[in-house]
């Protein structure tokens, strides 16, 4: 491990000083603060390259499950009247559970399967994830933040109201009080309703409401009228740094540079700006609360959630393997690599650290700076937590404004250009009356939409849904269309039927079944008792080429063959595979409709068979 160390010290320090306004940056748009992507960033940094397959990867928060991990924060926090304190186990857990999935993914060796997600998935994704956190930091960039704003939440004063009762009759109900018969008891606890407990109600619903996308777009008329300037003026001057610097020079990383300019300039000219929440000092804890105030309801709702996390994690943190690999010819361990990204979102979790994955800029910034070995990237997970230590306070100073400006670059990068630029290309295989239409493009559409404006990860299971029944149509029309049934003269005959004898082409018929016979394509399958002509006295069915058969084209099967033998029309039986005859065998179609002196090794045999039992007739 230490055959390289200088150019693992010197790729981890780079990479780590990426990371640091990043983690920062996801920290606060979470909504758990700056210091939970801090405390991400440390401790998957260092275990995930510790214990996972990737030498050079770099781990840590990402764009992708930062957007996820919203969804799952501001849903507890919600249900726990806006408090996060009393939030942070249930959200801690999720976490947890999405490390431990993970794990249990790798250990699997379920890591080669995860490059079976279809592009259209994970590019509608993707753009998604870049719209979620270009449009959310509009209103901190413009310094505008809705449970500020008087006017906006006095609107809540009366839901806030009857949120409250809401929540009282919701305890009653768990203590074993019936309303009705202790009025007494819910009027107590009704008139120790203050103005401050309604206040602080109504900026949760207001907080809620001005939430994600649609909420970004509701009060974004009233944020234009509010704009803070000296806040996007900040924020300006990020973003303009960013792109500004790399043109200059791309050895020092333009987001640090950004950073450091406009904080310091901020600071030192004592400008009147908003800073980030305080960083606390010394060493990160664990949060025993995980295990202490465990309840199994408040994460119920969100175990697909964790699932989500736990598979988006495995998809970024593999897709930047293969990077690393092509960068170093080199091979990764996938399995490992869950294994290791698990063990690091879990460790992450306990001490209340936001989720994360391989980052493909810091392994790229990692590689280009000697990195060739995992203690690169426990190297970065190192200096992050020196930085903690010694610079924490100096760190809460620097304004929220920079990294909502950070953010913003961060949105418009990680989407998918090419997957956009491809649009107009990508093969139009749906018609829908006169207009075509790509269901690849739909696809993406769908999710990217869906994601953006309602639910990251219902999207994402429609889009898998959408994806799977689309190709298997398309699969289905394939098998369909090359397993025609038609009679000699006009079929394409094989190699071998070519000698077949012209006596005998009106009464034999073939079937030749090329493909699966599954599902997606049964429906003209089971046309062929319907094709066969009254002349006919024998079809011999085709299987070489059939290598699979589920339980839908089973019974097609059987279906088949039924009609078949009440037509009195003798069925045969070609080179059938092992796995097919095994699902004949199991309902019994071999021997009770089609008997074994029908089931024939090759078309030879068959023929042979037809002709003695020809004549005999």
């Amino acid at each position: 491990m230490f055959k390289h160390f200088r150019g693992d010290l010197f790729g981890g320090i780079t990479a780590g000083i990426v990371a640091l306004p990043l983690a920062l940056a996801f920290g606060v748009s979470s909504g758990l603060g700056p210091s939970a992507g801090l405390y991400g960033a440390i401790f998957i940094s260092f275990f995930a390259a510790l214990f996972g397959g990737t030498n050079t990867q770099i781990s840590g928060p990402t764009a992708p499950m930062t957007a996820v991990s919203m969804v799952v924060i501001a849903g507890i926090v919600a249900i726990n009247d806006g408090d996060i304190g009393r939030a942070l186990p249930a959200i801690l857990t999720i976490f947890l559970l999405a490390g431990f999935m993970q794990i249990g993914l790798g250990l699997m060796g379920l890591g080669k399967y995860i490059k079976y997600i279809p592009y259209p998935v994970v590019s509608g994704f993707m753009t998604a994830i870049g719209v979620i956190i270009l449009v959310t930091q509009i209103l901190p960039a413009v310094g505008y933040y809705p449970k500020e704003d008087t006017e906006y939440v006095n609107r809540f004063m009366a839901d806030a109201e009857e949120e409250i009762l809401e929540n009282i009759l919701r305890e009653e109900a768990g203590e074993g009080i019936l309303v009705l018969e202790d009025f007494e008891e819910t009027i107590r606890r009704a008139d120790e309703i203050t103005p401050a407990d309604m206040q602080k109600e109504a900026k949760t619903l207001a907080a809620k409401d001005a939430s994600g996308v649609m909420g970004t777009f509701r009060v974004l008329p009233k944020a234009l009228k509010n704009i803070n300037w000296l806040e996007l003026a900040l924020a300006l001057a990020t973003i303009l740094i960013i792109y500004g610097f790399k043109r200059i020079t791309t050895a020092v990383p333009s987001t640090l540079v950004a950073l450091i300019v406009v904080s310091g300039i901020a600071y030192g000219f004592e400008l009147n700006y908003r800073p980030i929440e305080e960083i606390p000092s010394g060493l990160p804890l664990p949060n025993l609360e995980i295990f202490t105030a465990f309840r199994i309801d408040s994460i119920a709702p969100y175990i697909f959630t964790a699932l989500t996390l736990a598979l988006l994690g495995a998809i970024d943190s593999l897709l930047t393997s293969v990077v690393a690999d092509n960068m170093t010819q080199t091979k990764h361990k996938p399995n490992k690599e869950l294994v290791g990204q698990g063990i690091g979102n879990s460790i992450a979790a306990l001490f209340g650290g936001l989720p994360g994955a391989g980052a493909t800029i810091r392994t790229v910034v990692n590689i280009n700076s000697g990195g060739k070995t995992k203690l690169s990237g426990m190297v970065a997970g190192i200096l992050l937590l020196v930085i903690l230590l010694a610079l924490g306070p100096v760190a809460s100073q620097i304004p929220a404004a920079v990294l909502a400006g950070i953010l913003v670059t961060v949105g418009i990068g990680v989407m998918d250009y090419k997957g956009l630029r491809a649009i107009p290309y990508l093969p139009k295989d749906i018609k829908l009356g006169p207009i075509k239409l790509s269901s690849e493009v739909i696809i993406m559409l769908v999710v990217m939409v869906l994601s953006s404006i309602w639910n990251l990860v219902y999207a994402v299971g429609i889009g898998l849904v959408f994806a799977s029944l689309m190709f298997m149509k398309k699969m289905g029309d394939l098998t369909a269309k090359r397993s025609d049934v038609k009679s000699l003269t006009d079929e394409k005959k094989w190699a071998d039927e070519k000698d077949f004898p012209k006596e005998l082409t009106n009464e034999v018929f073939i079937k030749h079944v090329k493909g699966p016979l599954f599902f997606g394509s049964t429906s003209e399958f089971q046309q062929l008792a319907q094709q066969i002509p009254y002349t006919a006295s024998t079809v011999i069915i085709r299987l070489g080429r059939m290598q699979y058969m589920d339980q839908t084209g089973l019974y097609a099967m059987e279906d088949v063959l039924q009609d078949l033998k009440n037509k009195n029309i003798d069925v045969l039986l070609v080179d059938i595979l092992e796995q097919p005859k095994y699902m004949m065998e199991r309902i019994d179609i071999i021997p009770d409709l089609i008997p074994k002196e029908h089931i024939f090794n090759n078309f030879k045999s068959c023929i042979n068979w037809i002709e003695l039992n020809t004549k005999k007739r």
